[in-house]
């Protein structure tokens, strides 16, 4: 799998295609192009394969709005976490006018055992469409309480934490924790360096 799937909810996990959100010039975008897009959608189980290569084939034939449709779903993604970490309205505001578009573009049927939404059209919208109606799901779930932000100074990956006690601290104890653990310890040990 090319990105990270540590946080409990794939629409979270979107949040997580930035690494080092918190860390100034080190940011990086992984959605730099449509593409990297629908290989997210596909490994979230939020686009089928064979979409994905209708998909691809449009975006080859309109590479313009296919890079708009890639910067929208950044700008989803960007609202979601300005909304659920920082409570910004506006941000909420604005994913609210994206999910009345998303959901114009679909609609509710019954299949099998449960409702869902089926998108009338299979065009470069497509993944957007889905990422917003998820993203508007996950402000809605009832543990968000349980949701916490990677304590790294600069990662900023985001979580829900399941542990029993509720105290992970990191986005993945081998990676962020490791590294802040090594960072505390030699710390610790430079400042028992310096005592007489």
């Amino acid at each position: 799998m090319r990105f990270g799937h540590i946080a409990g909810d794939r629409m979270l996990d979107l949040v997580n295609t930035v690494d080092w959100r918190l860390g100034g010039r080190d940011r990086t975008e992984n959605l730099k192009t449509y593409s990297d897009v629908l290989d997210w959608c596909v490994e979230s189980d939020l686009v089928s394969g064979d979409e994905a290569a209708t998909l691809r084939d449009l975006a080859g034939r309109d590479d313009v709005r296919a890079e708009r449709e890639r910067q929208r779903v950044v700008d989803a993604r960007e609202s979601v976490y300005a909304a659920l970490f920082d409570g910004d309205a506006e941000a909420a505001a604005h994913l609210a006018g994206m999910y009345r578009e998303a959901v114009a573009a679909a609609d509710l049927v019954h299949t099998g055992d449960r409702w869902r939404w089926r998108d009338r059209d299979t065009d470069l919208a497509l993944p957007r469409h889905r990422i917003v109606r998820g993203l508007v799901a996950l402000t809605q779930r009832d543990d968000l309480d349980r949701l916490h932000q990677c304590e790294d100074a600069r990662c900023g990956w985001v979580y829900l934490d399941t542990s029993p006690r509720r105290n992970r601290r990191w986005c993945n104890t081998r990676d962020c924790g490791d590294r802040n653990r090594a960072r505390a310890y030699y710390a610790r040990q430079k400042a028992k360096s310096r005592q007489p």
